[in-house]
């Protein structure tokens, strides 16, 4: 998943890529390929991780490096609540992102969330 979002950031950074592309046509349709197959092998990616994130949720947390996958999993299902700055979040995002922060921190598991709020270990 990571290698598909640094992909999608390396061509932000390359306005020039693909202006015209080999077999002509124009930059934007090309963009929209690459966006449609980047969507498509991010999808592909989800669909493999399914049954691992099933059993995450599925099996007892017995440990507290348990709990801490149980909630690192819980902060990637969530991850729109750590969007933006943790008091622009309505009180539920902030009662859920702060549980999930603190059994995070306890369980010495980081958090690797794009957009962190500056203060979440990452």
């Amino acid at each position: 998943m990571l290698a598909v979002q640094r992909a999608s950031g390396e061509f932000a950074i390359c306005p020039d890529h693909g202006l015209v592309a080999s077999d002509g046509l124009k930059a934007d349709r090309q963009a929209e390929l690459d966006s449609e197959a980047k969507t498509t092998q991010t999808e592909t990616i989800l669909a493999r991780l399914y049954p691992i994130e099933h059993a995450i949720m599925q099996t007892p947390a017995r440990t507290i490096t348990g709990l801490g996958v149980k909630a690192r999993h819980a902060a990637y299902v969530m991850s729109q609540y750590w969007e933006v700055p943790i008091d622009r979040v309505d009180w539920d995002a902030r009662a859920a992102r702060l549980l999930i922060e603190a059994v995070c921190s306890v369980a010495h598991v980081p958090l690797p969330l794009r957009g962190s709020a500056p203060g979440v270990e990452a």
